[in-house]
């Protein structure tokens, strides 16, 4: 019911501060990568690709850049239904994939998606400082990656504290499973090296909001992962780290979590403006 309520009041909110017939527009398969780059690798081009979905009667609207799950492994670029319509926009995200790439070659396609995103979401009438990034599983632990370790945003010239709000979905806090096989270790045993979102806590850090199933449905231990992150953004002093456990949900957990993303993006565009004022 709580959920139930939340997306209720985003729904309400978001008709009457978009207008209620705000219409959208698509754009599919834009290349982030630059053409020099695009021209040199046949993959980077068929593959680094991103498709648009924004309001085109809304001035300065918030975007949410979402990565799909699929292990690393697998996965294609989609909209979640529970975002369209809601008066932001989305940007669904293809990344390379395990085995035709190793670490950190996904990390480093969602970080430039993201410099891509700030670079160009102006243009389509979006405001870039109300871009925020999410994703479910895999997508979830690029989301934590790209916004705690400031390394991959660099060198496009993009502090990650730019962000406006990280809100992973049942990602991985340690070092993940799939790169951990890349070096034969076993999913089963942990690894928090630096290519683990838990690896790079920090007290600046853009509000991390994260949404997990219920610990004893999830994957192995995705919800302690994610309370141990929780704990050590605390413990460094993060003001706005949160965790929620969708009781009775499992890996599988983004319908009741959509509700959520949408009002954490709704809090932080309020909160914003406040601050503006």
């Amino acid at each position: 019911m709580k959920n139930l309520l939340l997306s209720i009041v985003f729904i309400v909110y978001g008709c009457m501060a978009f207008g209620q017939k705000t219409t959208y527009e698509l754009k599919t398969d834009i290349n982030y990568y630059s053409d020099s780059i695009n021209s040199g690798d046949a993959y980077i081009k068929e593959r680094c690709v991103l498709d648009i979905y924004y309001p085109v009667n809304v001035k300065d609207f918030a975007t949410v850049v979402w990565f799909h799950g699929g292990g690393l492994k697998a996965g294609n670029k989609e909209f979640p239904a529970a975002l369209k319509e809601k008066g932001v926009c989305i940007v669904a995200v293809n990344y390379r994939l395990y085995p035709k790439v190793n670490a950190p070659k996904y990390i480093e396609d969602a970080a430039a998606s993201v410099a891509w995103v700030f670079k160009n979401i102006n243009s389509f009438g979006g405001d870039s400082n109300l871009i925020f990034v999410s994703g479910h599983s895999a997508g979830g632990y690029l989301t934590s990656m790209i916004g705690l370790d400031k390394r991959w945003l660099k060198p496009y010239g993009i502090d990650a504290n730019q962000i406006a709000g990280l809100i992973p979905f049942s990602g991985q806090a340690i070092t993940h499973f799939t790169v951990r096989e890349e070096r034969g270790i076993a999913g089963t045993q942990p690894v928090v090296d630096d290519l683990a979102p838990l690896f790079h806590v920090r007290p600046d850090a853009p509000p991390l909001l994260l949404i997990t199933g219920d610990r004893e449905l999830e994957l192995l231990g995705r919800y302690e992962e994610n309370a141990y992150l929780m704990r050590m953004m605390k413990v460094v002093g993060h003001k706005e780290t949160k965790l929620y456990e969708l009781n009775g949900y499992g890996h599988g957990m983004t319908e009741p979590a959509f509700p959520l993303l949408l009002n954490e993006v709704q809090r932080i565009v309020e909160k914003k403006k406040e601050e503006a004022k």
